[in-house]
């Protein structure tokens, strides 16, 4: 099982310079984006907080969850939002953290999410608009996305 942590980058700042209403519409649109990009009928985007989502991807390893990833850029890229306050990109990017594991007696939910959070938090530190895998300590970053 894989799990992806996404932030959208400095959304913040979105909403400062776009206001909340805008800032509403534009996370309806990442999400939409998400569940495009995370594709499979089985797979659970969900809203985990503020501009936070979190994307399970039962039965997938981290193989699978990095080809997940690039989709979920890719998806984002494609909706083109302009971010006119992001000292990232001009576009609306996000950090990605994903981790994955076989799920044992002696390992919950808290490991995956706990891993995936940290993840996410190191991609942010280095430099945003990309993710951070866990278990290889690899990292990939949005190449086309104007990173």
């Amino acid at each position: 099982m894989a799990l992806i942590l996404a932030d959208v980058d400095h959304f913040k700042a979105y909403n400062d310079h776009y206001g909340h209403q805008a800032g509403d519409a534009c996370l309806v649109q990442v999400a939409a984006a998400l569940r495009r990009g995370a594709g499979r009928t089985h797979d659970l985007v969900t809203r985990y907080g503020g501009e936070e989502f979190a994307i399970l991807l039962p039965q997938l390893d981290a193989l699978g969850a990095e080809g997940v990833a690039h989709r979920l850029m890719d998806e984002l890229a494609q909706l083109g939002l302009p971010h006119a306050a992001s000292p990232t990109a001009p576009h609306l990017t996000m950090s990605l953290g994903l981790s994955s594991l076989v799920p044992r007696d002696a390992q919950g939910a808290d490991v995956l999410v706990a891993s995936a959070d940290a993840l996410l938090y190191q991609a942010k530190a280095g430099g945003r608009n990309q993710y951070r895998m866990g278990g290889t300590g690899a990292l990939g970053n949005a190449g086309g996305h104007g990173a």
